[in-house]
C-alpha cells in the first residue's frame, strides 16, 4: 500500500498554488494532527506499506515540535524494508528539521526550488533567492542521498531562463529534477491579476530543450514531468501513474481503495472535528479502464498490454481506438507495451481526447 499525507499549512501562499492550503496558524496545527491521527487509526487497516509521501502545502513550515509530532504518526504504518519515505519541503529548511526528517526515517526530499532565476522567483512570490537553493541542497546532501528538486518554465517568454535553470539544475549533482510548465489555475494570484500563458510555441521549444539535456546527461525521462539518473524513479508516484490503490490522508486528501475514490473536506473547520470525507466516488470499469489510459501514457515507458488485460479483462484493443493512432504513429507498440511516441508526448492531451471521445 502507499500512503500520501497532506499538511495544508503555508507561512507564504505562492503565486501559481491552488493546491489545498492554508497560512500557518498555530492554534489549527496541534488540532489539525490530532485529527489526522485519528483519520489514520481509523482508515488504515496495517497493510504494508511501500511508500510514504508527505506533501502539502508545506509540511517543513511545522515548528520543530509539531513536526516531531507529524512525523511520529508515520511510525502508526506497518512498513515494508525498502519502503520510500518522502517529503516536500521549501529551501528555507534548516538544519535542524533536516536531521527531524532523518531520524524519522525520511529517505526522499522534494525540494521546491521553481527557479534559479530571482526576477522568476518575485513573480511566483518565492521567497527564497538563487544563492539559499545552493545552501539547501549542500545541507541535505550530508543527510539524504535522494533529493528531487521542482523546476517551473514557461514563466516568462525568455528561452535563457530556461538554459540557465537546466545548467544550474545538474550543477547541483542530483537524482531527481521534475519540471512543470506554468499552468494559470482559477483562484490563484497570477489568475487574478491577469497573468498571461506564454506562446505555445515557444513553450514547446522550452520543453524540448529540458528534455535534450537532461537526456544527454544520464538523466531518464520517466514521465512527462519528471527525469532521473536510473533507479531513483519516485516509486509513490509511478504508483499513482500506474492507476494502483494508495490512502490518501488530511485536508483535500484523495484515497483510491477498492475501485471507491475518497475525496476529503477542504474544510478545516469540518476536518478538526472529525468529518474527513466529502464525498466517495465508486467507479465502474469503463472509468477505472479510462483513468488507466489517461495516467498510464503519462510514462514514457507507456501501459503494460498484459497488466492491463489482468486488471480487467478486456482487450485494450477493443476498448480503445489504439490501432488508428499506431497507424497515425502517435502511439508506437511493440510485444508488451503501448506507448505514446516521444515525439509527441508533448500533446498528450490531444491523444487522450481522440483515444477516450
Amino acid at each position: 500500500m502507499y500512503i500520501y499525507i497532506h499538511i495544508p499549512f503555508c507561512c507564504n501562499i505562492c503565486s501559481y498554488c491552488d493546491f489545498t492550503k492554508i497560512y500557518y496558524h498555530e492554534k489549527y496545527v496541534d488540532a489539525y494532527l490530532d485529527s489526522l491521527e485519528e483519520e489514520i487509526k481509523k482508515r488504515y487497516k496495517n497493510e504494508v506499506v511501500k511508500s510514504i509521501y508527505i506533501g502539502g502545502g508545506t509540511p517543513t513550515c511545522l515548528n520543530i515540535k509539531s513536526l516531531e509530532k507529524l512525523l511520529k504518526l508515520t511510525l502508526l504504518f506497518n512498513k515494508d524494508k525498502s519502503y520510500e519515505f518522502s517529503v516536500e519541503t521549501n529551501v528555507e529548511l534548516d538544519i535542524e528539521k533536516a536531521k527531524l526528517l532523518k531520524k524519522y526515517g525520511v529517505n526522499r526530499i522534494s525540494v521546491g526550488v521553481e527557479s534559479f532565476d530571482n526576477n522568476i522567483l518575485k513573480i511566483l512570490n518565492r521567497t527564497h533567492k538563487k544563492e539559499d537553493i545552493y545552501n539547501c541542497i549542500n545541507m541535505l546532501k550530508k543527510y539524504f542521498n535522494n533529493i528531487n528538486i521542482d523546476l517551473i518554465y514557461g514563466v516568462s517568454n525568455d528561452i535563457n531562463v530556461v538554459k540557465k535553470d537546466i545548467e544550474n539544475a545538474l550543477k547541483l549533482n542530483i537524482n531527481h529534477i521534475s519540471c512543470y510548465s506554468l499552468i494559470i489555475e482559477n483562484n490563484t494570484m497570477l489568475k487574478i491579476n491577469g497573468f498571461k500563458n506564454i506562446d505555445e510555441d515557444i513553450e514547446y521549444e522550452m520543453y524540448n530543450y529540458i528534455e535534450n539535456t537532461l537526456t544527454k546527461n544520464n538523466f531518464i525521462h520517466y514521465e512527462i514531468s519528471n527525469y532521473a539518473i536510473r533507479n531513483y524513479e519516485s516509486i509513490h508516484n509511478i504508483n499513482y501513474w500506474q492507476n494502483n490503490e494508495y490512502y490518501g490522508f488530511g485536508l483535500g486528501a484523495v484515497s483510491y481503495i477498492n475501485n471507491i475514490r475518497i475525496n476529503n473536506t477542504k474544510n478545516i473547520n469540518k476536518y478538526i472535528k472529525g468529518e474527513y470525507e466529502q464525498d466517495r466516488i465508486k467507479e465502474n470499469k469503463q472509468i477505472r479502464m479510462e483513468n488507466e489510459i489517461m495516467l498510464g501514457f503519462r510514462m514514457l515507458k507507456g501501459i503494460n498490454k498484459e497488466i492491463f488485460y489482468n486488471k480487467y479483462n478486456k482487450d485494450i484493443y477493443k476498448i480503445f481506438p489504439i490501432k488508428k493512432l499506431v497507424e497515425e504513429n502517435l502511439l508506437i507498440e511493440d510485444d508488451k507495451y503501448i506507448k505514446v511516441n516521444n515525439k509527441y508526448i508533448y500533446i498528450l492531451n490531444e491523444i487522450l481526447i481522440r483515444l477516450i471521445n
